[in-house]
């Protein structure tokens, strides 16, 4: 077995090799009723790297040419996080385990950060499995406690049939992809928002959102193969529209039954109206509407985030299991590695 690097893109045949990875790793690791990532997710994300950042991909390869083990690194490149790195995945097939593929895997990752020049670095890992255990090897700990919750989207519109009125100055709006010209600067203060967002002791800075980095994170979503879905409240009594509230979902495939609730944020100078359950609220006609296949939408919640954890309870959504966002100090673990 040999860890190498992968170009980018990767032949159809490198595709398959890393997806048979990473979905045998997901059944054998997680519930049998959490969709495992599709084959259009798998290779959207190694064709196209988030937005500012640049991704390395590592594969384990055994004597066959299969793959035993995969890992991407994604590197920040935005000025406020160039100390930092996420480790987007790092997974091991179940036939391969307990013969130190992911310690392999791990220590080529650690060159590179060193190489660049990063000082920490975060991956976001379930509690109580083998990634938890790895993590704690290899000089991890728990920056941010978070758990992923899960909405039953038919009974959550049976309990909550009515979309809230909006108090007077405010109106509903929702777009596919790319946000239309005429929101762009105030979809991208909107996201400003989020830089009180609970981060627990993650060393990482909130991202300087502009209207060219709103439509490019929407085009990555896209080029991904997946659909990215957004509702918002926007306030119209100044005669300017402000987005005052939003949130933004994902299908990674236009043929996933569980949708993903990426980001959602109240802009400060309009919280306590109710926005952030109305604009959730919205979102679920939206779904409904679009993508009438969905039957599920998760997402991730901070444990310290009280405003979003009450909201999400109204609107019907279960704790399903406990992840947690885990950082690395990178001096640390190269001593103690």
């Amino acid at each position: 077995m040999t860890v190498t690097s992968l170009p980018t893109p990767l032949a159809a045949p490198a595709v398959d090799a890393w997806h048979a990875v990473v979905h045998a790793a997901h059944t054998h690791d997680l519930p049998a009723h959490v969709p495992p990532p599709g084959r259009v997710e798998t290779e959207g994300k190694l064709r196209t790297p988030s937005v500012n950042s640049r991704a390395l991909h590592r594969a384990a390869v055994a004597a066959d040419g299969s793959y035993d083990g995969v890992a991407t690194l994604v590197l920040f490149t935005d000025e406020n996080n160039r100390h930092a790195a996420f480790l987007d995945q790092l997974a091991v097939h179940p036939r391969a385990r307990r013969s130190g593929v992911g310690t392999r895997l791990w220590n080529a990752l650690r060159d590179e950060l060193a190489a660049d020049g990063r000082t920490s670095l975060s991956a976001v890992v379930e509690l109580g499995g083998p990634a938890e255990a790895f993590a704690a090897r290899h000089g991890f700990g728990k920056a941010l406690p978070l758990a992923w919750y899960v909405q039953d989207l038919p009974d959550a519109l049976a309990a909550r049939p009515v979309q809230p009125a909006l108090p007077d100055g405010y109106a509903y709006a929702h777009w596919t992809g790319v946000v239309p010209d005429a929101l762009a600067d105030a979809f991208a203060e909107a996201h400003n928002a989020m830089e009180d967002a609970p981060m627990g002791d993650v060393d990482q800075n909130a991202p300087k959102w502009d209207a060219d980095r709103v439509r490019t994170a929407a085009r990555v979503i896209e080029d991904r193969g997946g659909v990215l879905l957004s509702s918002a409240v926007v306030h119209t009594a100044d005669g300017t529209d402000t987005v005052a509230a939003y949130t933004e979902l994902v299908l990674r495939d236009p043929s996933d039954v569980r949708a993903l609730q990426y980001d959602t944020a109240v802009v400060p100078a309009h919280r306590g109206r109710g926005l952030g359950l109305a604009v959730k609220r919205h979102m679920m006609g939206v779904l409904t509407e679009r993508c009438p296949r969905v039957r599920e939408t998760a997402t991730t919640v901070a444990d310290e985030n009280g405003p979003m954890l009450a909201v999400n309870d109204r609107l019907g959504y279960a704790r399903e299991r406990d992840i947690g966002c885990f950082q690395a100090r990178l001096p640390g673990v190269g001593a103690g590695a």
